[in-house]
Parts: C-alpha cells; sequence; structure tokens
C-alpha cells in the first residue's frame, strides 16, 4: 500500500440500517430502488477487473522455457492479502475463497486513494 493510500474498512450490511428522518417519506426498499434507479445510467460500463496473486520478473528467455506444472515463485507469501483492481486502480485487498469448483475472490478491505 503506497502512503496515499488509506484502509476503509468494509460496511457491516448484515447491519440494521439507521432510521430515515422524520421528514423522509422512504423506507427502507423505497431507498434501496432510488439509490438503484440513480446508479442505472452506469449500470452497462465495462470494466476491467484483476486480481493480483503475485509477481515475478524474469527474462524472455526464461519465459519461453516455462511448460505445464511449471512452479513460478511470486513475491507474495502464502495467506497473504491479493491485490483487487478496477481499471489499472487499486481498488481493494482480499482473499482467494473456493466456490464449489471454481475460484472466487472476497474483497477484505476497500483502499480509498486520495484525489489531486
Amino acid at each position: 500500500m503506497s502512503d496515499t493510500d488509506t484502509q476503509v474498512p468494509l460496511q457491516d450490511l448484515n447491519a440494521s440500517a439507521a432510521e430515515p428522518a422524520d421528514d423522509l417519506a422512504y423506507n427502507e426498499d423505497e431507498q434501496a430502488s432510488r439509490i438503484a434507479a440513480d446508479l442505472e445510467a452506469v449500470f452497462d460500463v465495462p470494466v476491467q477487473v484483476s486480481a493480483v496473486l503475485g509477481r515475478s520478473k524474469m527474462d524472455v528467455g526464461e519465459l519461453l522455457k516455462l511448460g505445464p506444472g511449471t512452479v513460478l515463485e511470486l513475491d507474495r507469501r502464502v495467506g497473504e492479502a491479493i491485490d483487487i483492481y478496477v481499471n489499472n486502480r487499486l481498488v481493494a485487498r482480499g482473499e482467494v475463497v473456493l466456490v464449489e469448483d471454481k475460484l472466487g475472490v472476497t474483497m477484505t478491505e476497500i483502499i480509498k486513494a486520495e484525489r489531486n
């Protein structure tokens, strides 16, 4: 994490939401529908999401010698958080999980970068 990144805890989605002020006529379902409608314009915007397990540097000659079953040493330790990028910007850290017979990623920390 760079000096400009800040750790932001994830919101507890299981906790009950705070009650709206008396002057607001929205209940929780109406608020959720309104938020979803406000964001609807960006639902179809494509983004590239990458989960980086680690990195390794090597010469092209070494790269060409890699084959099936080759073990590649990465710059991370087992159990260390992976980086999650959206459009090449670090947005979160997480853990690799197994869901049925597929690999997935669960976010454990949101990274909030300071804007210049």
